[in-house]
């Protein structure tokens, strides 16, 4: 009878899981006690919540997700404790490739706009797991070099959302082998959680017969307090993330040694990595991120991967990657990103990701020419093009899909990264500098940016911000309409060149005449389900047309050439 009565309770929690909104309740504040024992690879978090119900309904249930290698311990409301069940989520928002969910059922409930606080216990290992790579059938080896987080006895470092939910969270399920879901749910909690605050008290402790292993976070502060007792250590440091904007939480342990070559720039390396330490020292001081144009502060730390072939990761004054010597171009071009992302300042994810993205490709640009950014650029469109095929786009009435809203980082890398290289074409270098005078306190509406620009390039780029900024209209698809050539005075031609753009996006795009002695480069304005027009002189007869060189989008450039044939020919 005593296990019949623990089912139905059991069952009870359970069922309301079924309807449960797990996106209701928006984190707004965390303030954490966070141990790590690394030679246990252990975590314990005790700590503090603040949760806001963002639905329209009262709610009773909360969902609290942690990584499925942690175990919940204690949650409690009001000082009293509340019933919860836990149970494996699958989802791939955490290495693991599940999360430890609490169902936590309240005593009352919140109304809508309504807050609560909720103190939660926690602990466990987090240990290198690569389950979510491996079982959509990524390789072992090569999925450690992904997903390298962990806490170990000689290295630790732990990223947040994404990587390991080492902090509550709540999200739907997502899976890597579902297109963008894992993208698109990580990108959605940023945004929720953008004006959130996070504390943390950091304590690791351990045995050192030397000094104690450094600690290193992206979060705001540092201050640390130290405690020796013969060869036991422990150090207690604390961070803040206020707010966490598109910051993911991040920390790492290790031996690390500093090279600092100014006070904006910090190499934290290990044992074996002194030259390499050494030439990203060199090149990130001597770097031009082309378009220091942001207003960030603070230095910037670049921390040394122990796995030579490790992924690398940036975020928020941070750069984790193997400190390779000879440097490689992606080591130089994750430099860039790094300084870029870190000068840039925007509550929107499109002006700050993308435009870090952007500076990667005007670097290209500025040492090996446009023809090698517009390459680099269209390595990275497939997925874009293949997405945009295949998805509904918005109407006028519709922007949920747009890119000021989109928080995937198919978006933010692609097509926010082409955006801006867009209006570089149109505006040029120098009236991107307008961004200067963007301030990321003053950008309260989503038409902010485009009054900055446009005041300063007295350009009316409305149809441009409604295309590819505001709404989700797809990609243009230009075509050569026709070209028609007439003889003018001293056997001079005069060519008149239309083209039709079939997408529903319109764009400034390249127009190329060649003849048998020049080429002449125009560029024209070809709204969507539209035609332009543009006459040329030329001092031959025009042989060939070629509209768009890369620099724009497209979902089909196999019909942008078009061979112009002999005057005779054509008579």
């Amino acid at each position: 009878m005593k296990v019949f009565r623990i089912l139905c309770v059991v069952c009870g929690l359970l069922v309301p899981s079924l309807a449960l909104d797990r996106e209701a309740f928006t984190f707004t504040n965390y303030d954490l006690n966070v141990r790590v024992e690394p030679a246990q690879r252990r975590l314990g978090v005790r700590g503090k919540i603040t949760l806001r119900n963002d639905s329209t309904s009262p709610q009773k249930t909360i969902a609290l997700q942690i990584s499925s290698s942690l175990d919940w311990k204690s949650i409690q409301t009001g000082g009293n404790a509340v019933e919860f069940v836990t149970h494996e989520y699958t989802s791939d928002i955490d290495h693991t490739g599940a999360l430890s969910e609490a169902i936590v059922t309240l005593t009352r409930e919140v109304p809508p706009k309504a807050i609560i606080e909720v103190d939660v216990g926690y602990e466990g290992v987090i240990p290198l797991d690569v389950t979510r790579l491996t079982r959509i059938g990524v390789p072992e080896d090569k999925a450690r070099h992904a997903d390298w987080d962990q806490i170990g006895k000689s290295f630790s470092a732990v990223r947040g959302i994404g990587y390991v939910a080492w902090y509550p969270v709540a999200t739907e399920s997502a899976s890597l082998s579902d297109a963008n879901s894992v993208d698109e749910t990580v990108g959605r909690w940023k945004a929720r959680e953008a004006q959130a605050n996070l504390k943390i008290k950091l304590t690791h402790s351990g045995e050192s017969f030397s000094e104690p292993p450094v600690v290193l976070s992206n979060g705001k502060g540092g201050k640390q307090l130290h405690e020796q007792m013969g060869r036991a250590y422990s150090v207690q440091t604390e961070y803040s993330f206020d707010p966490l904007g598109l910051t993911v939480p991040t920390f790492a342990i290790a031996n690390y040694q500093k090279l600092a070559p100014n006070n904006l720039l910090a190499i934290h390396y290990l044992p074996g990595q002194e030259d390499g330490a050494k030439e990203y020292a060199e090149v990130a001081t001597n770097i031009d991120p082309v378009l220091a144009i942001g207003t960030g502060s603070g230095s910037l730390q670049i921390l040394g991967l122990p796995d030579p072939d490790a992924a690398s990761f940036v975020s928020e004054g941070m750069l984790l990657c193997p400190l390779k010597s000879p440097i490689t171009n992606e080591g130089t071009l994750d430099i860039v990103y790094a300084k870029a992302s870190h000068l840039v300042s925007s509550p929107r994810a499109w002006i700050q990701d993308g435009l870090a993205h952007y500076v990667q490709a005007a670097f290209i640009a500025d040492q090996a020419g446009r023809q090698a950014a517009l390459n680099y650029l269209t390595a990275h469109r497939t997925p874009l093009v293949e997405t945009e095929k295949t998805k509904p786009h918005a109407t006028d009435g519709e922007a949920a899909r747009s890119l000021i809203n989109a928080t995937d980082d198919l978006y933010l890398q692609t097509k926010a990264m082409d955006v801006w290289w867009m209006l570089r074409d149109m505006l040029g270098d120098p009236s991107l500098r307008a961004l200067l005078n963007y301030h990321a306190t003053e950008d309260k509406d989503g038409n902010y940016l485009q009054r900055v620009l446009e005041k300063q390039t007295q350009r009316d780029l409305q149809w441009f911000f409604d295309d590819w900024v505001y709404r989700d209209r797809g990609l243009p698809d230009f075509r050569v309409d026709s070209v028609y050539a007439r003889p003018i005075v001293d056997g001079r031609y005069m060519v008149t060149i239309t083209i039709e753009n079939l997408g529903d996006a319109g764009a400034e795009v390249p127009v190329f005449l060649r003849t048998e002695s020049e080429e002449i480069i125009k560029r024209l304005e070809v709204h969507a389900r539209s035609k332009a027009a543009v006459r040329i002189e030329t001092a031959s007869a025009p042989q060939e047309v070629v509209v768009n060189d890369g620099s724009v989008p497209e979902s089909d450039m196999s019909n942008n050439e078009f061979k112009v044939p002999p005057p005779d020919a054509a008579k």
